[in-house]
């Protein structure tokens, strides 16, 4: 399996709302045999632009190990939940993070 972050930025809603997107999430992940190492949530941000009538969103970051079948399927879900204005899936190069090396530009 390999390591992935998922960064989604979600509707302004009340916490409980917000509590079971995050969950969903996180179960979806545990059902399609992929493992949950840590969610951050950001709280509300402004948004760099405006997206659906939505000035700002709530941000959270999700780093967990998986298999391209579960990231599949967490992409799928994410593009028809409604709550969701952005999401971004990204596989972590391990190596490069093991030993902390950063990309010259």
């Amino acid at each position: 399996m390999k390591k992935y972050e998922v960064l989604y930025v979600v509707k302004p809603v009340e916490d409980e709302v917000l509590n079971g997107i995050v969950k969903k999430f996180e179960d979806l992940i545990t059902a399609k045999g992929g493992t949950v190492e840590k969610t951050d949530r950001w709280g509300k941000k402004h948004l760099a632009y405006e997206i659906e009538d939505n000035q700002e969103g709530l941000y959270v970051l999700v780093t967990f190990n998986g298999s391209a079948e579960c990231v599949a399927e967490l992409d799928r879900v994410m593009r028809i939940t409604e709550e969701l204005l952005r999401h971004m899936i990204v596989a972590k190069n391990e190596k490069k993070a093991e030993k902390g090396e950063e990309k010259d530009e």
